[in-house]
């Protein structure tokens, strides 16, 4: 047959581009969709919440279910329940408080004193297998108040107390509060030093930690913020436990302490530097700052009104001058290949932090909550742990500090320390807990899915028996459509919007002897399309409906690589369209190396991921083929190849239309590919840095 330059009931494509062209067109459109929907939603993330200000307590109880949600998205351990014990011999329990001082290899019990308090070295059980570390400082005196105090990643508790070098006497602010009769905790944060230095998968510490939590479940952020909840257990069975409780920080700091303070209404009152302001650009920042659905529920101001109606304090200072500088931003996202870059940090303009806290009182009720915005003179960032920041900090706390210069400096007595010893044993601690998890996801999958789905399977026991009954399918069939459901809305992340009418578009491409080939695009969603290459068989007769098969290809990917000449994929399309068969082949969104990575990253801060975006297209591709005169919709099939075959793993178990899916070059434990940190060919040792997807390798 003559096939026509555009196919019956289609029209025309309203541009004339390359194949390269159209998919980046597909991909710039991708991008500001999901813009949109980042900005819509400071709008729809009122819908979560239901505030009740008739009182402290009547409050406090309706954003329960906020603070619960914050919580999952952090990866925060419920510690009222107990934990899954797989271990063989021990049982696995929640440590019980305690802070352990610790002196190393001859080195003194006080490794500082002045006359008004000493300092130790110490430890506290958090977690299995997890320790937090710092410097303790204890008044000679009864204290004023138990304070956590937390300096920027890459700043030592050592510094912050003036032990060592790197941070201004005016900005010590552990020091300051010290040496005013307050009792002060001084934990370390994992830092931003880096693994691979030098290579196209150079990563830092916090980053090498956020990838395998991510995928777990588990957060470097919420793995932090539990460091500071496991202290305050200890200060509320300690000598001390009816003082008040107040946290602080700096930077990385900042944030741990003001999610802490939300997380935990234990804090009597926390003050946040270099941290508050809008949060729409977090796709922006370094990409261990990133937690799924984030902006789905939560800006500052609303994590801010959790924490009411506890006081706040909000200081704005610089980040770290060298931080401005090691993550300056290139100047497009097409330029992000090779170079290890996945965001930046830079201080925000005043407006923006003033328009956030600002917000705050649009939220809840102005006066219902004590807080402070503080800043230089003219609006200008201040020096961070200022006078004036500290002084209203320890106001709310009931007492009086004065930030003088000090009388005598503290001096390290130890001989034997050595800072980055600490901070890689803070390190390979969580790393460990991380990979106790991959190493017990089977039996925790199995748990969450299998036993749900084939209740009958977990009782099964090991014998010589040559036959076994059989299960019926019906309950399996019946059980995995909530899971079905759960992992496309939970995991991968469904886009709310309807499907728009697909609109074709197409145009003749192929004139072969056995089959023609249309270019097709439909809409999906507003701003957003799906395109690919249809090969239509000439032997079809009227009438006749015959089967499709849909090709995928991998990363880098366009549907003619799979239609003609690249050996990776042997013609795959063509020689089933030369079978008789009707072959479509999609373009593909991960393209672009890095560009399609950040699709991703701002898609996990409403709750989605590149995935959403695929699936959606694959269901308006799925009905399009369906209403084809030619096409026997029954019999649609799937074959992707690499990332491709990763596609034709997650679109068909979500996707009903598909008849059958075949996989290649991608199955295999994918849990352990993403995770395994000791893997040589795991993905945390590639540049595939959008390869984990929160809690997949739990569920």
């Amino acid at each position: 047959q003559n096939m026509a330059a555009v196919l019956p009931e289609t029209k025309a494509p309203d541009w004339n581009l390359s194949p390269g062209d159209l998919a980046t067109k597909m991909i710039n459109d991708a991008h500001q969709y999901i813009d949109h929907k980042m900005e819509q939603s400071k709008v729809d993330r009122s819908k979560f919440w239901h505030r009740n200000l008739t009182s402290a307590s009547a409050y406090e109880s309706s954003v329960e279910p906020n603070r619960k949600s914050f919580m999952k998205c952090l990866g925060i351990e419920d510690k009222s329940k107990p934990p899954a014990n797989y271990d063989v011999g021990l049982p696995d329990k929640n440590p019980q408080p305690s802070m352990e001082k610790i002196a190393i290899n001859g080195d003194p019990e006080i490794i500082a004193e002045t006359s008004t308090y000493r300092v130790y070295q110490v430890r506290w059980p958090v977690l299995n297998r997890v320790w937090g570390e710092g410097l303790l400082i204890q008044p000679k005196s009864k204290p004023l108040a138990n304070i956590i105090a937390l300096p920027d990643a890459d700043q030592t508790p050592e510094q912050l107390l003036g032990l060592s070098p790197g941070i201004p006497a005016t900005s010590q602010f552990a020091r300051h509060l010290a040496e005013n009769g307050y009792q002060v905790l001084i934990p370390v944060l994992i830092s931003r030093s880096t693994l691979q230095s030098g290579t196209p998968t150079e990563q830092s510490y916090r980053e090498w930690i956020y990838r395998q939590a991510f995928h777990m479940g588990r957060h470097i952020i919420g793995y932090e913020i539990e460091k500071v909840s496991a202290a305050i257990d200890w200060f509320k069975q300690s000598a001390f436990k009816d003082l008040k409780i107040g946290v602080a920080g700096y930077c990385e700091g900042g944030l741990i302490a003001f999610y802490s303070a939300a997380v935990d209404k234990r804090i009597d009152a926390v003050l946040v530097s270099g941290y508050f302001t809008s949060r729409q650009n977090v796709w922006d920042e370094p990409i261990y700052r990133n937690v799924f659905g984030l902006l789905r529920e939560f800006g500052d101001a609303e994590i801010a009104s959790m924490i009411a109606p506890r006081p706040l304090i909000i200081e704005y200072s610089s980040i770290p001058e060298e931080l401005e500088k090691s993550t300056a931003k290139p100047s497009g996202l097409d330029e992000f290949t090779y170079t290890g870059y996945k965001g930046s940090l830079r201080t925000p303009a005043f407006k923006d932090v003033q328009d956030e806290f600002d917000r705050i009182d649009q939220l809840i009720r102005k006066g219902f909550q004590t807080k402070f915005l503080i800043s230089g003179e003219q609006n200008k960032p201040i020096a961070f742990g200022s006078e004036k920041a500290i002084e209203k900090f320890t106001n709310l706390l009931g007492h009086k500090t004065t930030t003088s210069s000090p009388k005598e400096m503290p001096v390290d007595n130890r001989k034997s320390f050595n800072a980055e010893d600490r901070q890689i044993r803070q390190v390979k601690e969580l790393e460990d807990h991380v990979q106790w998890l991959l190493r017990v996801s089977d039996m925790e999958r199995n748990n969450f899915f299998l036993y749900k789905v084939l209740p009958g399977i977990k009782d099964r026991v090991w014998s010589t028996k040559s036959y076994h009954p059989y299960y019926s399918p019906d309950h399996f069939i019946e059980e995995a459509k909530k899971y079905r459901k759960i992992f496309n809305e939970e995991i991968l992340g469904k886009f709310e919007d309807s499907l728009l009418p697909p609109n074709p578009r197409t145009r003749k491409v192929y004139d072969k002897e056995r089959w023609t080939g249309y270019e097709v695009a439909l809409d999906v969603y507003p701003n957003f399309f799906a395109a690919g290459i249809l090969l239509i068989p000439k032997d079809l007769k009227q009438d006749e409906r015959r089967p499709v098969v849909v090709c995928q290809v991998g990363r880098h990917g366009l549907p003619q690589d799979a239609i003609e000449g690249n050996t990776s994929y042997n013609d795959i399309a063509t020689k089933l369209a030369d079978q008789g068969f009707i072959v479509y082949c999609p373009y593909v969104l991960y393209r672009g190396e890095d560009r399609y990575r950040w699709l991703d990253r701002k898609a996990n801060t409403v709750g989605k991921t590149l995935f959403s975006f695929i699936i959606s297209q694959h269901e308006q591709t799925l009905r399009w083929l369906g209403s084809l005169p030619f096409v026997d919709k029954k019999r649609i099939a799937f074959y992707g190849k690499s990332y491709g075959g990763e596609t034709a793993m997650r679109v068909p178990s979500v996707l009903e239309g598909y008849c059958l899916s075949i996989c290649s070059g991608d199955f295999g434990d994918w849990t352990r590919k993403v995770v395994d940190a000791h893997f040589y060919n795991s993905f945390m040792n590639t540049i595939e840095w959008e390869m984990p997807y929160f809690n997949m390798g739990s569920t």
